[in-house]
């Protein structure tokens, strides 16, 4: 049994560019949809507005419950402690034979207790706070360092050294207030809580004032109420953004379907399904919205209708014409043919007349040529004759029909062929027309000056370029050349007698074979036209082999762009002057 190939492991640097291929196609897909989808933006937008609302509001309210919570606990608490000090203060002044110890046990949590006041009136603070006490108590007496009674299980630790120094300094019956941990024996963790220390205020009796008492209150509770209000808040606020994300969805729905079955039939529109129309519902601004896209699209259906006649009349008539002229233009050719073989026996008037009449149908026919080759494109009826044939070929047959009229106009032919054959599979006779119009075209406005015949190949297409160095074009007109009848100025005279359809169908067999004709030119600098076509008849054409814009108009440009900065404005003027 055949081993099956191993898999090969992919090195850490491929690893890492694949997932950043994939994080990259992931936040393109994610912005397309962010592009693309107006309802989306809405509900995200809202979404993330109300979740700063509804957590601004949040924070503010937690805040005043906190503090609500707090200072109803530290009034309380004072209030007790303030009960307590009396009390104290009662035990602390009654001799000490006059009060009977507490009946408890020795494990009631008091610590380094006897029979002083001090320690029986901790005793009774531990009877005040009942079973479960709702605060512990550490009283200390300065004058014996030693001397400190606790309620039940507390920790002297829960007494930060920097509370003792603020109540110490503090007048006698002013409380100081601390948050902080409370340390409990038996106990790991400290909870959360409220310590309230004061010195007795013992004027006006027979003890002194070395005497301290602190109430240590647990705020655990408090602390449970407010996670519950706060995990209260947290869902009430989830809920809240939710619900007015749909309450937002469902909202810029109602706009948005409209508005997207709105695009949807405008496309349709636009793809030539002229009976398209919108249902109407309601009178509001979406359902005029409709009504006025049915308008528009029956308005349209019938402006198009009738220029679709129009168009299929005139495309009629110019057949028509052009077939119909053919019987006498044949006739007249007879006669004229005779009158310009037989010039030289007339006079001189007669014989130019003759020779005006020649030429003059020359180009009649040249015209009824162009216009019956015009009416097959508009009537769909041009074919391509496809063959492989070498672009060098076609080229060179195309400049050897152009050398007549090249001398007779002072022009020279700069050929840049390569060296390998260019094979293309194209209708050689249209290519051979489409060339020959560039090239009388950039004669007859390249003012005698050297034409430059340039021809590319790559993979997937061919391309030649016809650049002139005459008068060039100005912006904007790099399309309007190939209309018909088109002349950039009305008011030159035609040196070649061309009729104005040359470069419409050279575009149109450029087209039919799919492929571009392209125009660049600048004012001073010529111009340059640009054919491409793909190597197999019918493939798609996804570039040029060539460049649209001259490579040395384009390198003067760069070289400019990069030095004009450290030029003095009156250098760069001149070298401008210069070129």
């Amino acid at each position: 049994m055949p081993s099956s190939p191993k898999k090969r492991r992919r090195t850490p640097r491929q690893v890492v560019r694949g997932v950043r291929r994939r994080a990259r196609r992931a936040a393109g897909g994610v912005r397309r949809v962010w592009r693309r989808s107006l309802q989306l933006r809405v509900v995200t937008s809202t979404m993330v507005i109300s979740i700063a609302v509804v957590a601004v509001l949040g924070v503010f309210l937690m805040q005043q419950i906190i503090a609500t919570t707090l200072q109803d606990r530290e009034r309380a608490a004072r209030s007790e402690a303030q009960a307590d000090r009396n009390a104290v203060l009662g035990y602390l002044n009654r001799p000490s034979g006059d009060v009977s110890k507490p009946s408890v046990d020795s494990g009631d949590g008091l610590q380094r207790g006897g029979d002083s006041p001090l320690s029986q009136a901790v005793y009774a603070l531990a009877g005040r706070a009942g079973a479960v006490p709702r605060y512990s108590v550490i009283a200390r007496n300065d004058n014996q360092p030693g001397e400190f009674f606790v309620t039940p299980n507390i920790d002297p630790r829960s007494i930060p050294s920097g509370l003792r120094e603020e109540v110490s300094k503090k007048e006698a019956g002013e409380d100081s207030t601390h948050y902080g941990d409370l340390y409990y024996e038996g106990r790991r963790e400290p909870v959360r809580g409220m310590v309230i220390g004061t010195r007795l205020d013992t004027s006006g009796t027979m003890l002194d004032s070395g005497y301290e008492i602190y109430h240590l209150i647990p705020l655990d509770k408090e602390e449970e109420t407010l996670n519950s209000v706060l995990r209260m808040l947290v869902a009430v606020g989830a809920a809240l953004v939710l619900l007015l994300a749909a309450i937002a969805s469902l909202v810029t729905r109602q706009v948005v379907t409209p508005v997207r079955l709105t695009r949807q039939a405008a496309e349709r529109l636009a793809a030539g399904r002229l009976d398209e129309r919108l249902k109407v519902r309601g009178e509001d601004d979406l359902a005029r919205l409709a009504t006025s896209f049915n308008d528009m699209a029956a308005n349209l259906a019938l402006k198009i209708h009738q220029l679709e006649e129009l168009s299929h009349v005139q495309r009629q008539f110019v057949s028509d014409v052009s077939h119909e002229l053919r019987t006498p233009l044949t006739t007249v050719r007879m006669a004229a043919d005779l009158l310009y073989d037989a010039r030289e026996d007339f006079d001189p008037m007669a014989a130019r007349s003759a020779e005006l009449m020649q030429n003059q149908l020359n180009r009649f026919e040249s015209m009824l040529a162009d216009l019956l080759e015009i009416s097959r494109y508009d009537a769909g009826a041009a074919e391509l004759d496809v063959d492989p044939v070498d672009v060098r070929d076609v080229v060179l047959r195309a400049v050897a029909d152009s050398e007549a009229l090249a001398e007779r106009h002072s022009t020279r032919f700069d050929l840049r062929l390569p060296g390998e054959p260019c094979m293309a599979e194209m209708d050689s006779r249209r290519v051979e027309r489409i060339l020959r119009n560039l090239l009388f075209n950039a004669i007859e406005h390249g003012e005698g000056r050297d034409i430059v015949v340039s021809v590319g190949a790559d993979r997937d297409a061919v391309a030649v370029a016809v650049r002139d160095h005459g008068v060039g074009l100005k912006p904007g007109e790099e399309n309007m050349v190939f209309d018909r009848f088109w002349r950039a100025d009305p008011s030159r005279a035609r040196t070649i007698g061309g009729t104005g359809l040359g470069l419409a169908i050279s575009r149109e067999d450029a087209v039919l074979h799919g492929g571009w004709l392209q125009a660049w030119g600048a004012q001073g600098e010529g111009s340059q036209f640009r054919l491409s076509l793909p190597r197999v008849a019918g493939a798609p054409l996804r570039g040029s082999p060539l460049s649209l814009v001259p490579p040395e108009v384009e390198m003067r440009r760069t070289w400019r762009g990069h030095m004009t900065p450290v030029l003095s404005p009156a250098v760069a003027d001149g070298g401008n002057d210069a070129d």
